[in-house]
C-alpha cells in the first residue's frame, strides 16, 4: 500500500520537529500543529490561521493530515455509527466503527485491509488480505471517528475491527504509543484492547513492551479440534501454547486477559461446550465475554437463542468464571462484531454531507 509521505499521525514531536527543521520551518511549530490536529481536529494546514500564511502554504504542499476519505457512512438505530474509508494512493478501503454508551466513546478500528486469519463466521476475511495499515492510518481511524457530529472525544479504543493486529505489530504497537501520548489522543493504557486470535511469540513481544493495554484472546472454542474448524490459523498452534503466552502476559502486565467467545448456533454453544470452557478458562486470570454470533450474507452458521446463550453464562458463572455477554451493537448497519468487510461491492453509500463537527477543520 502507498503511504503518503509525511502524515502527521505518523510523527511525534521530536521526528515532526526534524522534518518542519528540514523544510526551512521553526521546530517549535511541531507542538502547535499536534495541538491543532489532536487537540482542535483540525484537518489541513490552510485552516491553522495561527501560523504565517507563508507556513501554510509550505506545509499544505509538504505535509499530510488527511489520508483517507469516508467515502461512506451509516448510524444505527442504537447509536453506532461506521465509516467506510478509501487511503488516498491506494484505493484500498477499511471500515471502523464508534460505539456509544452513555459517556463513553468507542472507537473500533482496523490495523488491516482485510483479514489473513479466515474466521469461517467472519466477514472480514472473506477476500483475505490486501495490505497492511500504518500506524498514522491506525490512528488516523480514531481522529476521523472522533471528527463525525455529536461524537466529540473518542474514550476507549478497540483493535477488533478488520486484520490480526499482532501481524501487523510494529504499526499496532506504534499506533498504540501514539494513542497513549500526552501530546496526542492521550488515552490511559487500560482504555485500549487488543485483540488477537493468537499468536503466542507476538504476545510475548507485547508483553515485554510494558504498554499497559487488555489482551484479548480470541478463543472462540474450547478445545483444539473444535477451533481450527472455526480458525485456519489455529492449525499453527495449540491452544494450550496460547494459554501459556497469555499467562506470561499477565504475569508482565500484571492486567487480566479477556477471552472472546463467539457463540454460533449450534456449533460451540452447548452445555458441554461451557463446562470445558469453564476449565480452561480457570487456568488463567481470565474473564470470558460471550459474543451472539452476528449474521454475515453467505456464511452458514447462525444466530444462537437468548435461552441458550443465557445458560451457556449460567454454567461459566458457577464455576466462578466472571462471564459477560457483550451487547450486539450497530447490527442494522452491518457494523457488530464479525461483519467488517472490505469488498467494494459492500460499499454503503455516503449521508450526504458527512456530518463533521462544527469547528474541527
Amino acid at each position: 500500500m502507498e503511504e503518503p509521505a509525511d502524515h502527521i499521525f505518523d510523527h511525534g514531536p521530536e521526528s515532526l520537529a526534524d522534518r518542519l527543521e528540514a523544510w526551512g520551518l521553526r521546530r517549535f511549530r511541531a507542538k502547535q500543529l499536534l495541538r491543532a490536529v489532536y487537540g482542535r481536529g483540525v484537518g489541513g494546514p490552510r485552516q491553522m490561521t495561527e501560523l504565517s500564511k507563508a507556513d501554510r502554504e509550505a506545509l499544505a504542499e509538504r505535509l499530510t493530515i488527511v489520508s483517507g476519505e469516508p467515502v461512506g457512512h451509516q448510524r444505527a438505530t442504537d447509536g453506532v455509527q461506521k465509516l467506510l474509508m478509501t487511503w488516498h494512493g491506494s484505493g484500498l478501503q477499511t471500515e471502523s466503527v464508534m460505539i456509544p454508551a452513555g459517556k463513553r466513546r468507542t472507537a473500533c478500528i482496523s490495523s488491516q485491509v482485510g483479514c489473513p486469519v479466515g474466521c469461517r463466521f467472519c466477514a472480514s476475511g472473506l477476500g483475505g488480505l490486501d495490505a497492511n495499515l500504518s500506524a498514522g492510518r491506525i490512528v488516523e481511524q480514531v481522529w476521523q471517528l472522533g471528527r463525525l457530529e455529536g461524537v466529540g472525544r473518542i474514550s476507549h479504543v478497540v483493535f477488533m475491527g478488520m486484520g490480526e493486529p499482532l501481524a501487523n505489530f510494529g504499526a499496532v504497537t506504534d499506533a498504540i504509543r501514539t494513542l497513549m501520548a500526552d501530546w496526542g489522543p492521550n488515552l490511559a493504557g487500560r482504555r485500549i484492547t487488543v485483540s488477537t486470535v493468537g499468536v503466542p511469540a507476538q504476545i510475548r513481544r507485547l508483553a515485554d513492551l510494558e504498554l499497559p493495554v487488555t489482551l484479548a484472546l480470541s478463543l472462540h472454542a474450547p478445545n483444539d479440534d473444535l477451533r481450527r474448524e472455526l480458525i485456519p490459523w489455529a492449525q499453527r498452534v495449540a491452544m494450550d501454547k496460547l494459554l501459556e503466552a497469555g499467562r506470561y502476559y499477565f504475569d508482565r502486565t500484571g492486567r487480566e486477559i479477556t477471552l472472546e467467545y463467539i457463540l454460533l448456533g449450534g456449533v460451540n454453544d452447548r452445555p458441554a461446550h461451557a463446562r470445558e470452557l469453564a476449565e480452561v478458562a480457570a487456568t488463567l486470570r481470565a474473564n470470558v465475554n460471550l459474543i451472539r454470533y452476528n449474521e454475515v450474507s453467505g456464511l452458514p452458521d447462525r444466530r444462537p437463542g437468548t435461552r441458550d446463550v443465557r445458560a451457556f453464562q449460567a454454567i461459566l458463572r458457577r464455576a466462578g468464571i466472571n462471564t459477560h455477554i457483550r451487547a450486539s451493537r450497530g447490527r442494522d448497519i452491518a457494523a457488530a462484531c464479525g461483519q467488517l468487510r472490505h469488498e467494494a461491492s459492500q460499499q454503503v453509500p455516503a449521508e450526504n454531507p458527512l456530518p463533521i463537527a462544527q469547528g474541527a477543520g
